[in-house]
């Protein structure tokens, strides 16, 4: 194999030591920029996957949430999450995020690369697929129990095929008219979202509230067999805390990949300093998260019932929102407020989710408070803690910082937060004005909500033709919230077949009794 030393010194033959070394000098500038898109490609892949087995903790804790007669049905839903997703963003869904235009200005959607054709980055499109995933499976907890096959389908593709790619494209795309990374971003800063609080989890939680509003409470939830309110809700219990928590551990996990990744797409020199920087608010404000929900619901329910209580749904939970907070501000932030930062969703999520209940709607995993009070905050956050350093680390510029620092420069510019909250406007209207009509359409054409015989038996008896569970289960799952009163199974006039020990024949043979 011939070095590049002869293969310069045979092409300048010559020409003097001058040509030889500007020969070796471009050849090595050749050779290093391909070996950077080389490994940049490679870690978008990587991440990507990260974020792809952020499907899998899902997936175990929307099973854990669930009852056992609907396990099955839950699993099949999120399976066909990512297949539905990678279908719809392959044939429509990345163009209109990420496709090609005719203008260098602002544009509503991508015109080009439908179906992936023209020059597309693989490993670029492959990243994103992960994220538009993520935005649909958001939905599927809290629908469960109760939505039937066919709808779920159908609002996957409808989502990310259209609706995702929409708000992907305004704050993501160098076209978009919110995006940071427009050549000339609105009002000189755009919106800042790191990796996705408001374009995936405000997204995938504002179609949640919608479709649990027109879906309507699981049986028994809110009003009791007759259709009578009851004047307290009955928590429905998920059947196994080990897999809720075990897809709590597996999210975050997968989360590195979501806000680590995403410092791979900026156009910095120093993307490792950035992503570093993400890993670390990430674990900080999850940590933090978890601790302020346990304890506030400890401290809450103690003055309630004079009872110390700890609660592991809570900790989760209040974990998963810090993630969801910490998202949008990442990578612009300072340590110490990555801790404010995750403590503040801690408790948001609290009492989004105690108003939830009040408004008596239902959540089967409690993702509108994760996703959608968290991934306010998040944005919300990144425009009052954005620091001038961290944002000249990631974006080049220390101009329109988070409002905090802008009152300690003695101005009261806020044109971040004011764009940040701009971007909330935005999603949670896009989102609405597309999807409040789809779901009444599906309800219209009774494709939405399951039968009362069918949620009652459990969806995987009705739809996939398993044996129902409430012969083997000894409860329904239901209790009195705060009260953790369980209510027995229920009643069934159904022959069961059944065999007398050999002890048992002996005593009704004899007479004898013990």
């Amino acid at each position: 194999m011939t070095s590049l030393y002869e293969t310069c010194a045979y092409e300048t033959a010559g020409g003097g030591t001058e040509m030889l070394v500007k020969c070796v000098a471009n050849d090595l500038d050749k050779t290093n920029s391909s070996r950077a898109t080389s490994y940049h490609s490679w870690f978008l892949i990587i991440c990507g996957a990260l974020i792809f087995f952020m499907q899998a903790g899902f997936a175990m804790l929307c099973a854990g949430c669930v009852r056992k007669k609907n396990v099955q049905n839950s699993m099949l839903k999120n399976l066909l999450d990512a297949c539905g997703a990678a279908v719809a963003f392959f044939a429509v869904g990345y163009a209109f995020a990420f496709g090609e235009t005719d203008s260098t200005g602002f544009t509503f959607l991508g015109k080009r690369n439908f179906f992936l054709t023209g020059d597309v980055n693989q490993g670029f499109w492959f990243f994103e697929f992960a994220f538009s995933a993520t935005a649909v499976t958001i939905v599927a907890g809290t629908l469960a129990e109760r939505c039937q096959m066919v709808a779920y389908l159908l609002y996957s593709l409808v989502l990310t095929g259209f609706v995702y790619p929409v708000v992907a494209h305004a704050v993501w795309s160098s076209n978009g008219y919110l995006s940071a990374f427009a050549q000339d971003p609105f009002r000189g800063i755009g919106t800042i979202d790191f990796a996705g609080s408001g374009v995936v989890h405000t997204t995938g939680g504002t179609t949640a509230l919608i479709a649990t509003y027109i879906l309507g409470a699981r049986r028994g939830r809110f009003h009791d067999n007759r259709g009578r309110l009851l004047p307290t809700p009955r928590t429905i219990h998920g059947h196994s805390m080990a897999l809720q928590l075990m897809g709590t551990m597996v999210l975050w996990f997968g989360w590195y990949g979501f806000n680590c990744g995403s410092a791979l797409l900026l156009e910095v020199e120093d993307t490792g300093k950035v992503g570093a920087l993400a890993a670390v608010n990430t674990s900080l404000a999850a940590a933090c998260g978890c601790f302020t929900s346990l304890f506030t619901h400890l401290f809450l329910e103690e003055k309630r019932t004079g009872e110390i209580k700890f609660d592991l749904g809570k900790a989760m939970n209040g974990a998963l929102a810090a993630l969801v907070a910490i998202t949008a501000p990442c990578g612009t932030v300072e340590n110490w407020a990555a801790v404010a930062i995750g403590s503040i969703a801690g408790i948001v999520y609290l009492f989004s989710s105690s108003a939830l209940v009040y408004f008596r709607l239902d959540d089967a995993v409690d993702a509108v408070p994760v996703h959608l009070a968290n991934g306010i905050w998040g944005l919300l956050a990144t425009g009052l803690f954005t620091s001038p350093g961290r944002l000249m680390d990631a974006f080049g510029t220390e101009e329109h910082v988070g409002w905090f620092y802008e009152l300690g420069r003695g101005s009261t510019d806020a044109t971040l937060l004011g764009n940040q909250c701009l971007a909330i406007i935005f999603i949670m209207g896009w989102v609405s004005v597309t999807m409040l009509p789809f779901f009444l359409w599906l309800n219209f054409m009774g494709w939405f909500r399951a039968g009362s015989l069918e949620e009652l038996v459990g969806l995987d008896h009705s739809c996939m033709r398993e044996r129902p569970n409430y012969l083997e289960e000894e409860g329904d799952g239901f209790s009195d919230v705060g009260t953790g009163v369980e209510r027995g199974p229920p009643k069934f006039d159904l022959p069961v077949e059944t065999s007398a020990s050999e002890s048992e024949q002996e005593r009704a043979l004899t007479g004898t009794q013990e």
